[in-house]
């Protein structure tokens, strides 16, 4: 473990525990996806990182408008804590923190082309079956695969690509 990652899950669980309080759990996602985003950026980080920065300025750069008291204060406390650099890891952890709360797995099917919706919803019928929660599905795609899929829904990997397949069959081989 990181120690970014460390240092961010009391933040991501007090964040958790604000938003859940308030009811607010999907509108702090999205407060926090958009001041991560920001947070990254090369000429933010810059900015964020100089000692002379004000910690209402700091806020006030990552704050959506219209985001509630509570989120505005929680970036005030990193603020303070010059802790803005984590909020890409306290993303993160929220997202895990949330996903467990709603009980949602979310998987990220990667194919060598774009998927029909029928097939998706069939990857989506068979995780659900498997964890017994609800799933979300993000896609991507990476030609480099060459027919198949890879579907990463958290601690499991299940590889049905061409290019896997070819793997295993030269390690096999190789052996």
């Amino acid at each position: 473990m990181t120690q970014a990652l460390t240092l961010a899950r009391p933040y991501a669980r007090a964040a958790f525990a604000l938003s859940r309080e308030g009811g607010r759990t999907a509108a702090w996602s999205q407060a926090l996806a958009f001041a991560s985003r920001v947070a990254a950026d090369p000429q933010a980080q810059a900015l964020l990182g100089h000692p002379l920065l004000n910690p209402a300025d700091a806020v006030g750069l990552l704050a959506m408008d219209g985001a509630d008291e509570a989120f505005t204060r929680f970036l005030g406390l990193l603020a303070d804590n010059r802790r803005m650099a984590l909020l890409p890891e306290i993303t993160g952890l929220f997202e895990e923190l949330r996903a467990e709360a709603e009980r949602v797995v979310k998987a990220k099917v990667t194919a060598a082309s774009e998927l029909p919706g029928a097939e998706l919803e069939a990857i989506k019928a068979a995780l659900k079956k498997r964890f017994g929660r609800d799933v979300e599905i993000e896609t991507a795609i990476d030609a480099s695969l060459i027919g198949g899929a890879v579907i990463d829904a958290g601690d499991v990997v299940i590889d049905g690509s061409l290019k896997g397949k070819l793997a295993r069959l030269q390690s096999t081989l190789a052996q």
